[in-house]
């Protein structure tokens, strides 16, 4: 059996692959959706389609997870929500159940007939995207938070000075 996992990995942390080794418990492989594939540099959104698979790839390798139990498959977003699990269908292989802790992603694919479950959480509050960025803005420990290879991927791509960045207003914005 397959399953699908949807998620932003703005950054790939611990809890991500936490979440993913439970649900490779259940099912035979994971495809891995990288959401909202289109967006990066932005605060919420700081890291490309690409990088997030780079992050993801290597931090499967290093946690020792057969490239067999899974596909990672970046995922744009639709402007209508009721085309997008066609849209999820079109692009991923074949799947029977989907792991999701959005509403919405839940109801739209309730709607669409897919069997959907709530997958258990890995200790929500400290391993968070937001979490994790809001502590490299503040220059706190983040590293902790993820694993080794997905530090080195946001070293290698000077990740942490591109999320600084971001919050810099331009002149003209500032009031």
């Amino acid at each position: 059996m397959r399953g699908l996992l949807v998620g932003r990995m703005q950054p790939v942390h611990e809890g991500h692959l936490e979440v993913i080794k439970r649900i490779l418990e259940e099912v035979d492989e994971v495809i891995i959706g990288i959401g909202s594939a289109q967006l990066s540099h932005t605060l919420k959104d700081p890291f490309t389609a690409g990088e997030r698979v780079l992050m993801l790839t290597k931090a499967l390798t290093e946690k020792g997870i057969p490239a067999s139990k899974y596909y990672i498959i970046p995922i744009q977003d639709v402007a209508c929500n009721s085309i997008w699990v066609a849209h999820v269908k079109m692009l991923t292989p074949p799947f029977k159940c989907v792991y999701s802790g959005n509403p919405l992603v839940q109801q739209l694919f309730k709607e669409g007939g897919h069997q959907v479950t709530i997958p258990p959480l890995y200790n929500r509050k400290l391993y968070s995207g937001t979490e994790v960025r809001k502590r490299m803005l503040e220059g706190k420990d983040w590293e902790s938070l993820v694993p080794n290879s997905v530090f080195e991927v946001i070293q290698e791509i000077d990740g942490v000075s591109r999320l600084k960045q971001l919050t810099i207003k331009e002149a003209n914005e500032i009031k």
